[in-house]
């Protein structure tokens, strides 16, 4: 028995303290050899011998269970169970039937914290220096999973166990999410592993209109009342649990389990918004102060912790305007009932363990969080992707179109992508600087983590304060069950994790800090942490800043001011002392520089190209796309960029007097464009994420029989958010003509996708929105598009 799983029996009183060993099969290059066989043949079956060989035992007896609970896009001054204004009983079940962690630590982003947990290595080690879709041609920033990256999930299969995902992905390149894939990298893919997956591939989804993949298969939107995505999710996960047991009562499962929730959009039922309805009626900055004065009363922080003071970038709620302060505050309720909810159906999950038995032996992870809370509402939205494409607009718009679609009880809908204003975002990371996107400062980086295992980790109330990573989740797995990180996976020489187990600190919250040092970096802001000490810089960009500031294309790292903090004396990272130690600074930025280079890091802020050179995006490289009415469901990554390129759209149908539906849609109800026929007329309709909606209708009888219709979109690729000259023909003859006044440049949608013959998610305009998804009811036999230009 190893050292430390002498110290994890001894001190956890754990009931598996004989089994949890390294196995006698454990190996270091998977997968294992074939079993033999043990039999003799000759010449007829009386002459020969019979005598299988036993199969190996590769895991110890007992071995538990793993469920991983990832919530997206919260941050640690959120949950009651730690102090926060928003009920989450699940999370209270695990911490007070195990033990938290209050210096726990994620990347600052989603795909870049996934990777990580996943496999134990740093963010750039596994090509995820950023989210998928940013994806370029550096090692550190590709978005390709690498296979000398092993999954948890490859690993443990390989050793027995079966494994499931469900929810959110966002670590497949974007460009390769297309039902012609490649799908190595999709969670049931090659090189990831999973048995199986249902969720989505993308960054966020609506919850009441997803577009949903069921292991290498895009399926149909379950559109009825009273859906929600992530009571589907859990739905699924209680069923995949049913099935394991009922099926192999034997086989060990690892479960993981990321439903999306709290990324926006933030969808929920009104009932559950409206639970926190006056909750937080004296604003962001109030909250902040509540919430850290019970942070401390509950001992989760220490009782010395400064509150860090709010920027001066970052507005005041008492600078809010009263006629904009409803708006803001029922956003926030909407944000809490939905994160109360998605705690609400990770509880069933738990439920189900308790229901059959197992829960004594299930091994939960539960992180709050995969990154801090998310600025990237910025001043409040109705539909979130104006903030992340840098569209200006003023807030008296967004209430504008609110007031339009049923006023404040419309958060929440299926009619917007609602987002809150980052003051929220800022009072749900207290009491530190950062909100999600920060590398340099805590409330980026820092979130709770609770791990129960009842029968073998003994609970305790106190939180336990060493320094962890989420890339320390996976060795801490493979040490429970007494297996080695594997050194070799399918042929391929692995990269070495760069996690610490964790099972030293479950025993003690007091044992000294195992994790020495760890780099933080995503789109150019950074740290370093090391025994004790966090060195940091801010970086090109703040989150809740608008727009694109035309300085950042000509940043460079060399210019940034770091600062530095002594954590053992300053728990939030408050008081900068890099003018009174420079030296121990410049010794923290050497070693920065050391591990970044290490771990592919370089460029420096190479996750920002894309998006700030958006002619690199990865995507389909096609100028000219052929379509049937068969094909849908494209994701937006994988179709013709429509709303953002000249084009030609090219369509060969068979029309009567009667034909209506869609010809073809791009995006949902908060951004898209769609064309369609109706009443004897032919659509266009240009979507700018709500706040503006072209229509471009033909006038004039439309001809019946086979017809050619064209539409053709120009646009000038040199001006961001500039207009578009859109031309209906039908036979060759103009019967339509307008213009776009601000296009987007960027997508048009998170999750949505293009559709021929239909709009199959959410449906892009309000003139056929009950009618969803408007099959066509003529006949398309063809639609191309064809780019006009090199844009």
């Amino acid at each position: 028995m190893t050292k430390r799983s002498n110290l994890l029996c001894s001190t956890v009183a754990i009931a598996l303290a004989t089994a949890i060993v390294p196995s006698a099969y454990g190996q270091e290059k998977l997968p294992f050899p074939p079993v033999p066989s043990g039999s003799k043949a000759a010449r007829t079956m009386q002459e020969s011998t019979y005598h299988p060989l036993p199969v190996p035992r590769r895991l110890p007896a007992g071995a538990p269970n793993i469920l991983i609970i990832l919530i997206d896009d919260a941050g640690p001054a959120l949950p009651s169970t730690y102090g926060g204004d928003i009920n989450t009983p699940t999370l209270s079940r695990i911490a007070n039937s195990g033990v938290s962690f209050n210096r726990f630590h994620t990347t600052a982003m989603c795909s870049p914290t996934r990777a990580s947990l996943l496999t134990g290595q740093n963010h750039h080690r596994v090509g995820a220096g950023q989210i998928a879709s940013l994806a370029n041609d550096w090692d550190g920033y590709s978005g390709m999973w690498p296979a000398t990256g092993a999954s948890v999930a490859k690993v443990l299969g390989y050793y027995g166990y079966a494994t499931s995902a469900f929810g959110k992905w966002h670590n497949t390149p974007h460009a390769d999410t297309s039902q012609a894939g490649p799908f190595e990298r999709w969670p049931t893919g090659r090189l990831v592993g999973f048995d199986y997956f249902y969720g989505f591939l993308a960054g966020e989804s609506s919850q009441w209109e997803p577009a949903l993949v069921e292991n290498l298969n895009r399926i149909e939107t379950p559109h009825r009342k009273g859906y929600h995505l992530t009571e589907d999710l859990a739905d699924k996960g209680v069923a995949w649990i049913r099935q394991q047991r009922a099926l192999a009562p034997d086989q060990p499962f690892l479960m993981y389990w990321a439903p999306g929730g709290v990324h926006a959009p933030h969808h929920i039922f009104k009932e559950w918004a409206d639970k926190y309805k006056g909750r937080f009626d004296d604003g962001w900055d109030a909250m902040r102060e509540r919430v850290v004065a019970r942070q401390k009363q509950q001992g989760y922080i220490p009782a010395d912790t400064r509150l860090t003071p709010r920027p001066a970038t970052l507005a005041a709620w008492k600078d809010i305007p009263e006629s904009e302060k409803p708006f803001q505050r029922r956003l926030m309720e909407v944000f809490a009932g939905f994160a109360e909810h998605t705690d609400t159906q990770a509880g069933r999950l738990i439920d189900e363990l308790e229901r059959l038995g197992i829960r004594d032996n299930t091994l939960v992870f539960y992180i709050w969080g995969d990154n801090g809370s998310s600025a990237e509402g910025q001043g409040g939205s109705i539909s979130e992707f104006l903030a992340q494409s840098g569209t200006a607009t003023e807030i008296k718009d967004h209430i504008r179109v609110m007031n339009e679609l049923g006023g404040l009880d419309a958060l929440g809908g299926d009619k917007m992508d609602n987002h809150y204003h980052a003051g929220w975002a800022w009072a749900g990371s207290a009491p530190y600087q950062g909100t999600k996107l920060l590398a340099s400062h805590f409330g980026g980086t820092r979130n709770p983590l609770a791990v129960s295992w009842p029968r073998s980790v003994k609970a305790d109330a106190k939180p336990h304060p060493q320094f962890h990573h989420v890339n320390d989740v996976v060795p801490t797995i493979y040490e429970v069950l007494g297996i080695p990180a594997p050194k070799e996976v399918d042929g391929v020489t692995q990269e070495p994790l760069d996690g610490t187990s964790m099972v030293y600190a479950l025993s003690s919250a007091e044992a000294p800090d195992r994790k020495k040092t760890q780099y933080f970096e995503i789109m150019g802001s950074r740290s370093i942490y090391h025994e004790g000490f966090i060195a940091s810089a801010l970086g090109p960009r703040l989150p809740w800043q608008t727009g694109i500031d035309p300085a950042i294309f000509k940043w460079t790292p060399d210019n940034d001011v770091w600062e530095l903090y002594d954590l053992k004396r300053d728990f939030s990272q408050s008081v900068d002392l890099a003018k009174q130690q420079p030296e121990k600074l410049a010794e923290m930025i050497r070693l920065f520089d050391v591990e970044a280079k290490a771990n592919h890091a370089y460029p420096i802020g190479g996750g920002l190209w894309v998006g700030l050179h958006p002619e690199y995006t990865k995507q389909n490289p096609a100028t000219e796309f052929h379509y049937t009415a068969d094909v849908v469901r494209i994701p937006e990554a994988g179709a013709p960029k429509l709303g953002l390129r000249s084009s030609l759209v090219t369509i060969e149908a068979d029309l009567t007097a009667g034909s209506e539906g869609v010809l073809y849609a791009l995006g949902g109800f908060s951004g898209g464009l769609a064309a369609w026929v109706d009443k004897g007329r032919i659509s266009f309709e240009y979507n700018l994420y709500e706040i503006e909606r072209t229509r471009i209708e033909t006038t004039g009888a439309l001809p019946s029989g086979r017809v050619k219709i064209e539409i053709e979109s120009r646009a000038d690729p040199k001006v961001r958010n500039g207009p578009m000259d859109v031309t209906i023909r039908v036979n060759g003859t103009e019967m339509a003509r307008g213009r776009v006044q601000r296009t987007t440049g960027y997508a048009m949608s998170g999750n949505d996708a293009f559709d021929v013959g239909r709009d199959s998610y959410s449906p892009v305009s309000p003139a056929y929105a009950e009618r969803a998804p408007f099959k066509f009811t003529g006949r398309i036999d063809r639609l191309d598009v064809k780019y006009l230009t090199a844009n």
